[in-house]
């Protein structure tokens, strides 16, 4: 029994096998373990198994999309599950609306549970709106006009941008083929009948909620944020989002849709007056709504007014508050309208902030000039390009107009063209 267990010169054990059979076809001894058993196998669900959603490659953090592939790829892949994306309304509130669409037509696409709050519009109505989705089968058909001006377009420009703009990275733009995240959505046509009502979503009217009976407790929130408050928890529990009441079916992401939170339709005075009564309304009601979030399968996003707010303090508040922040810079109504410097372009994307979840550090972009253009059936985001020389269109007097309207943009658009000096390529 002995010399069974020893392992001497003469003996041979599988381990010797296997090494001497590694030598003779030089490859390596090691050898991979069965995989273990899954999560489905040992009784649970894994996360990545959702429809619609897919585990970031930089921490682990599940993500949804925003409708927006572009947009996606600027946050680092998409809205991560239990995060506020707060949207910073343009000035006449031209261009946020569409990414509040887009975000609830992702869902309905996706199969997500939807709900949607708002003061001044009925959900019902939010949702018949919303663009209507461009499958992989009959995207490039529907969307190859656009595709093929846009790229047109880039191509021409390609002799007018510097070289040192083409070596940089092309944001996505058009169509692709995976149907599993992200999808490109038609504005010009409206989702269809069918989707709308084969989707499980809620609606919160606050028209509709005024008369209905409250406990009136001594409380810093508005009665309005309350009852928002009160709705999103009884949906979050009911339905099973939160993890204690385990869902009937397969496990979904609930995506909740705020419009304009914080404007006077909602009770608050925080964009009336600089020194309101209820400066710590809005924000007390940000901090409750993330720990429900963080605590949830859902994500939210959020439109806001942030113009309209005079208190700077309260949007410093509002902004750390939030896990990502980006203001949408409409060219309606400014001098920017009439600029050369910008007459491709629509208005300007600034991501004021990106969370900062299981890292120390959060995901900065490379892109700092982010400008977006609206046509005709595409929101197309691209990076602002500086263009070298307007000579053919700009009269040699207006040129050193030009040369102080590349101070507006960002470092990296102008810093080399500071002055009243122009370049000329």
């Amino acid at each position: 029994m002995a010399a069974e267990g020893s392992s001497g010169p003469g003996t041979w054990t599988p381990g010797s096998v296997a090494a001497a059979a590694a030598s003779k076809h030089n490859v390596t001894s090691f050898q991979r373990r069965g995989p273990r058993a899954s999560g489905t196998e040992r009784g649970g669900c894994r996360l990545e198994s959702i429809a619609g959603t897919r585990p970031s490659v930089r921490n682990g953090q599940l993500l949804v999309s925003t409708g927006l592939p572009a947009l996606d790829q600027l946050l680092g892949g998409g809205l991560a599950v239990g995060t506020v994306l707060l949207i910073e309304e343009d000035k006449y509130n031209t261009y946020s609306p569409l990414l509040f669409k887009y975000f609830l037509a992702e869902g309905v696409v996706a199969g997500h549970t939807s709900l949607v709050a708002s003061a001044k519009e009925d959900p019902a109505d939010i949702l018949q709106g919303l663009p209507a989705p461009l499958l992989d089968d009959n995207c490039k058909k529907e969307l190859g006009e656009d595709v093929h001006n846009h790229e047109t377009s880039e191509f021409n420009s390609k002799m007018k941008i510097a070289w040192r703009y083409q070596l940089l990275p092309k944001m996505e733009a058009g169509p692709v083929s995976s149907s599993k995240f992200g999808h490109y959505y038609d504005a010009s046509k409206k989702i269809p009948r069918e989707l709308i009502e084969a989707s499980n979503w809620h609606g919160f009217f606050l028209p509709e909620k005024i008369s209905s009976a409250l406990n009136e407790e001594p409380c810093s929130l508005t009665p309005d944020y309350i009852k928002l408050l009160q709705f999103i928890q009884k949906i979050i529990y009911e339905e099973g989002f939160d993890g204690s009441n385990p869902q009937k079916k397969q496990k979904n992401i609930l995506r909740i849709a705020i419009q304009s939170l914080g404007s006077p339709l909602w009770g608050d005075d925080v964009c009336c007056t600089g020194n309101c009564d209820n400066s710590h309304s809005l924000t007390k009601f940000l901090y409750i709504l993330r720990g429900l979030l963080r605590t949830s399968l859902s994500a939210c996003l959020i439109t806001q007014p942030t113009e309209l707010i005079q208190n700077k303090a309260i949007i410093a508040r509002i902004t750390n508050l939030s896990d990502t922040v980006i203001h949408l810079e409409s060219f309606i109504g400014s001098n920017r309208e009439t600029n050369p410097l910008y007459k491709d372009y629509h208005g300007l994307i600034h991501i004021r902030q990106i969370p900062r979840l299981n890292n120390l550090m959060c995901d900065v972009s490379d892109v700092k000039d982010l400008a977006f253009k609206l046509k005709r059936k595409l929101f197309i985001i691209e990076r602002l390009h500086l263009p070298p020389d307007l000579s053919d269109t700009v009269s040699r007097s207006s040129k050193p107009d030009l040369a102080d309207s590349t101070k507006l943009l960002g470092p990296g658009c102008g810093t080399m063209a500071r002055g009243k000096k122009h370049l000329d390529f």
